[in-house]
């Protein structure tokens, strides 16, 4: 299998359906008592593409979008519309958005991180697959320059300092950005439904979220 770094036709993706997924398993003790255990680390992201299709012409580019990923062979990018960028949503990607740790003088790659806190309790989520021309990034407030200071490595979520622009020991590296979610098609079949004359759907078109 492979990763095309592709995204899904965005104008299909707009009437999608879909958020993250956790596993918790509980077991219910004779007391009435529970123990709950988390076996996954991270939330898996769950999606249904199928609400999008409006058209013949938007059938016609999700069949060759589905054939050419071979089905749930290949995985590919997705906006989550809802949750795609490092601040607020609707508010503009800024340089100081996510802490994505402290220098050390010699340290020169650091991952991209979106941090989501409420009531006290914050989750770290890894992002790997930034979207190019969006990322930002500063050190101890002041944003640096792409190809001058730093190199992004859009397919993985990294970005590398240049010989002799590492981060000084305690000075904190910050960055904004837009993301994709890397996910597959979670169906090998699409169940596409002709309404009309000059009109149809795929009542489903599940995909979710992969590890990389």
């Amino acid at each position: 299998m492979a990763f095309h770094e592709i995204r899904f036709p965005l104008e299909v993706s707009f009437g999608s359906s879909g958020g993250p997924e956790r596993r918790t398993e509980i077991v219910t003790l004779g007391s009435g008592h529970e123990e709950r255990n988390a076996p996954w680390a991270d939330s898996r992201r769950r999606y249904d593409a199928g609400y999008g299709i409006r058209s013949m012409e938007d059938l016609d580019t999700v069949i060759g979008f589905f054939e050419a990923r071979h089905g749930r062979l290949h995985g590919f990018r997705w906006k989550d519309r809802v949750d795609h960028a490092s601040g607020a949503y609707g508010v503009p990607v800024t340089s100081t958005d996510e802490l994505l740790g402290s220098g050390d003088g010699s340290t020169a790659t650091f991952n991209l991180i979106k941090h989501y806190t409420s009531g006290g309790a914050t989750y770290s989520r890894a992002i790997i697959k930034p979207v190019e021309g969006t990322v930002r990034v500063a050190v101890d407030g002041v944003e640096q320059t792409l190809a001058s200071d730093f190199v992004l490595d859009a397919t993985k979520g990294l970005i590398t300092f240049l010989s002799g622009r590492e981060p000084g020991p305690d000075l904190s590296v910050t960055a904004g950005f837009e993301f994709d979610v890397p996910v597959r098609f979670d169906t090998d079949f699409l169940d596409i439904s002709l309404a009309g004359f000059d009109a149809g759907d795929i009542p489903s078109i599940p995909l979710v979220e992969i590890r990389i």
